[in-house]
């Protein structure tokens, strides 16, 4: 069965952080559209403070290798 991680990418940077893994897509697909999973969408304190400090970012998946 095939995994999924999920990444949050900086778009001025291209810095990455894995955020979890050996998800199934659907796990995976489902905490990406999240509205907090996004610099344009986010309202907490924690999101909006890394936006602050990092710039825009946003969180995909992408397939684990086995």
């Amino acid at each position: 069965m095939k995994t999924y991680a999920v990444v949050r990418f900086f778009r001025d940077s291209g810095e990455r952080e894995t955020i979890a893994t050996g998800l199934t897509r659907e796990e995976a697909r489902e905490h990406c559209n999240d509205p907090e999973t996004s610099s344009r969408t986010c309202t907490l304190k924690e999101g909006l403070k890394l936006t602050e400090e990092k710039g825009p970012w946003f969180y995909g998946f992408e397939e684990e290798d086995e």
